[in-house]
């Protein structure tokens, strides 16, 4: 007896009140919404039952000299099978860490929720130092709400940047670095045309990582502070409590690139992105690797961002932000971080489940499935 196709939605595993692929019959969804998000790639194998691959299609075809970009970014398997790391220690009051003559002097807008409430960050700042966070804060929301990115310069300083950047350097030639993934890349392609960076995962606790985490602390700090302010704009409509490791890259010249994607194309629960650069002396002129945002809805605009020493920069990561680091012609080190909505992980973790658990009903069944 052959077996029967396991009846589950492809993108997210139900199995309720799903629907199979009107033209190939063979895969199911359970709304259009997944089924579109699915096109792209199931549309290379769908054809009506006794259908040549080979015969003549209606589809449009892409130029033979243009290749089909992805929309997806980092993997997110890698995403989703991590345990999120909590915001670093978010549950300590900053005031109990401030001497008690300088307390009046603080700045109003760190009060949050009701008049009792203060904002929890762990650092022990000077009044100096809390002013310049609140600075970045507020910069953040205008920028956010503005244009969905924000850059930052002279973030750490050239001393502690450079800490960062020994520390990154030190990995790289140590061999930790592996080539990046793509959400969609489930055959194990050889995605070098796509992507050419080398990665690694941390959470900044490893030996030798030191400045690295301090690096991690201050972000979270920027992030912690702006989506719990009052008046903060679109940060207001996110809950965000935990972020992934960070993801250190290299992209090692020769034309190492990665090509226009987004980098959560499917509600994997990041919303935003931070990305904070090591390369000093950089000329985007001659060493390349500009990264390129395409803000959605801006048919003729783009943002340009070198990656300059000491630059953070920040924008939202769904689909409102497609981008590509243009071809690098010189060793280029970045640090990125995503932080995670509470709700949209959540619900993320729960779709993730039902796909490795339809992928094992699968399996046991000798099922390929199309991809």
């Amino acid at each position: 007896m052959m077996n029967d196709v396991v009846r589950c939605c492809k993108v997210c595993g139900e199995t309720a009140n799903i629907r199979r692929c009107s033209k190939c019959t063979q895969v199911f969804y359970c709304s259009q919404e997944h089924q579109r998000l699915d096109w792209r790639s199931h549309k290379r194998v769908c054809h009506p039952p006794g259908h040549s691959p080979g015969a003549a299609s209606t589809s449009v075809q892409q130029p033979e000299n243009r290749v089909q970009l992805p929309e997806q970014g980092t993997s997110e398997s890698e995403i989703l099978s991590a345990r999120a790391e909590p915001l670093a220690n978010e549950n300590l009051d900053f005031r109990e860490l401030i001497d008690e003559k300088d307390k009046k002097f603080l700045p109003s807008t760190m009060l949050v929720g009701d008049s009792d409430s203060r904002l929890n960050v762990n650092f022990r700042r000077s009044l100096e130092e809390q002013q310049r966070l609140e600075d970045l804060c507020m910069n953040l929301i205008r920028d956010m709400n503005a244009y969905g990115v924000c850059v930052m310069d002279k973030f750490l300083g050239d001393e502690r940047g450079n800490k960062v950047r020994d520390e990154v350097i030190n990995m790289y030639s140590a061999g930790l670095f592996k080539d990046g993934q793509l959400v969609s890349n489930k055959g194990r392609r050889d995605l070098r045309h796509i992507r050419g960076d080398k990665i690694i995962w941390i959470n900044g606790k490893e030996p030798g990582c030191r400045n690295i985490d301090y690096l991690i602390n201050q972000v979270d700090s920027i992030i912690t502070i702006a989506n719990k302010m009052k008046n903060n704009g679109k940060l207001g409509q996110y809950t965000i409590r935990e972020r992934t490791m960070a993801m250190v890259a290299c992209y090692p010249g020769s034309g190492s690139h990665y090509v226009k994607h987004v980098d959560n194309p499917n509600r994997d629960g990041r919303c935003i992105t931070a990305i904070y650069y090591l390369n000093p002396n950089w000329d985007v002129h001659q060493d390349g690797g500009l990264l390129r945002i395409f803000p959605e809805g801006s048919v003729d605009q783009v943002a340009d961002i070198p990656p300059l020493f000491d630059r953070i920069l920040f924008f939202w990561s769904d689909r409102r932000n497609p981008h590509e680091v243009q071809p690098s012609h010189r060793t280029r080190y970045a640090i990125t971080l995503w932080y995670l909505d509470a709700k949209e992980r959540e619900t993320a973790l729960l779709r993730y489940q039902k796909e490795k658990d339809c992928n094992k009903i699968n399996e046991k069944n000798n099922i390929v499935p199309n991809t």
